[in-house]
């Protein structure tokens, strides 16, 4: 059967919908793949960068190398989906995320540090593709589940994100059983895990959910113009240029706010005196928030609509910093700040992915989400690298106090946002 007629035979809402079920699935497996293998070298990326080069000095470079990875790879492989499906271009960038488990190994036997880096990248490229996986997800979801269906897969990331990093002694026990240098044995895992996603993809993700919700939109836009009469050619929704700046200011900066916080409040607690175990502990919960309740804010997101749950996430944000800034002294405060800053950063991704698929024109969609994953990676980027600077300057207190414009920003735009493109509009695909 060829892709066209594969697509063809389930253009029905109940073909729809009997796909995207499996669609969703395959996601969510994938997202499980891909955290049990980053979950674990990620954490050993530092470590493994300061015994190649030699120096503890250069370990933060294992952190950028893989941020830089996923901010390259997210409109390439935007590209990629536009032109041939959403499978191809996950299990290609799975595939990149595995080679890249595999150069680590083989920079860390040869002790060559610019290898490792390209070999971070090449991971780095996996959080691209669970990126891009949310918003696979959305292809084919009906208007009044769009954000729940979203929010599902990021919610599966909890899984691997908690149980990668207990895979780091395994790692090691399998490394030495196969000869493999110190700190690399991980790595196996990362270059095993994602080759499974790549494959997973590649068989499951068929008819390709992007060609089919393409195909499935033209068909919906004739259908209306036959029932209204007109001789005219079928006409599909030009977006809405307001939705979708408020959804890249939103995530971007969002995504700023956490990453800027989170970052420094291990430095703040071991300077205060806090144990390893609390910082383990404090970051922990804060992953939680960040994936644990990604559901709860889809579900809102369907019911009172994308710019209300953006706003809530705003609010949760301003509760964060303040409880960080004026507790800051307090291991309890700053941990209740970890949660809700995790909580925060979950209800505006979720709310601003739907918005942003539901909002861009049908033909720059896949594009535009490449471009979000883009802006949202390098402004976590630089978050990071300028929150470091900004600790030493005027502390962990003022550091939550100045992130606070950035919440101010995404506020004063929802403000100027007409709510008309709030709530998910009678939108591209059948809402069934």
């Amino acid at each position: 059967m060829t892709a066209h007629a594969a697509a063809d035979s389930v253009l029905t809402a109940a073909g729809i919908a009997l796909l995207q079920r499996r669609v969703r699935g395959t996601l969510m497996a994938g997202q499980v793949l891909a955290g049990l293998g980053m979950g674990s070298t990620l954490s050993l990326g530092a470590l493994l960068a300061a015994e190649v080069s030699g120096t503890p000095a250069l370990s933060g470079m294992a952190a950028t190398m893989a941020t830089l990875g996923a901010a390259l790879a997210a409109v390439p492989l935007a590209r990629l989906a536009a032109r041939a499906g959403r499978a191809p271009a996950l299990a290609t960038g799975a595939a990149v995320a595995a080679t890249g488990g595999m150069l680590a190994i083989v920079s860390a036997g040869i002790g060559a540090f610019w290898l490792l880096l390209v070999a971070l990248a090449a991971i780095g490229v996996g959080t691209a593709v669970n990126l891009q996986s949310r918003f696979a997800a959305a292809d084919l979801a009906a208007d009044a589940t769009r954000g729940r269906d979203l929010s599902l897969v990021v919610w599966a990331t909890t899984i691997g994100a908690v149980s990668g990093p207990n895979l780091i002694g395994p790692g090691e026990t399998l490394g030495s059983w196969l000869g493999l240098p110190a700190l690399s044995g991980a790595f196996v895992f990362t270059a095993v895990a994602q080759l499974s996603a790549a494959v997973l993809y590649v068989l499951l993700l068929r008819p390709d959910p992007l060609r089919v919700a393409a195909r499935w939109e033209v068909q919906r836009a004739d259908e209306a113009a036959r029932a209204s009469g007109s001789t005219a050619s079928p006409t599909i929704a030009t977006g809405d240029a307001g939705g979708v700046r408020l959804a890249f200011v939103a995530i971007a900066l969002s995504h700023a706010t956490m990453v800027a916080v989170m970052a420094m409040t291990p430095v703040h607690l071991v300077d205060h005196g806090a144990s390893l175990v609390i910082v383990g502990f404090t970051i922990s919960l804060h992953i939680a928030g960040m994936y644990a309740l990604a559901p709860v804010f889809g579900i809102l997101s369907d019911r009172i609509g994308r710019w209300a749950t953006i706003l809530i996430g705003q609010v949760l944000l301003v509760a964060s910093l303040l409880s960080t800034a004026l507790g800051s002294e307090s291991e309890a405060w700053v941990v209740v700040g970890l949660i809700l800053l995790g909580l925060g950063w979950s209800a505006a991704t979720v709310a601003g992915s739907a918005l942003l698929t539901e909002s861009a024109p049908p033909a720059r969609r896949t594009i535009l989400q490449g471009r979000s994953d883009l802006v949202m990676s390098a402004s976590g980027a630089a978050a990071g690298a300028a929150s470091g600077l900004v600790l030493t300057a005027i502390g962990y207190s003022g550091l939550s106090f100045a992130v606070l414009g950035l919440v101010a920003v995404v506020a004063v735009l929802l403000m100027l946002t007409p709510r008309a493109g709030a709530r998910p509009p009678a939108g591209t695909l059948d809402s069934r």
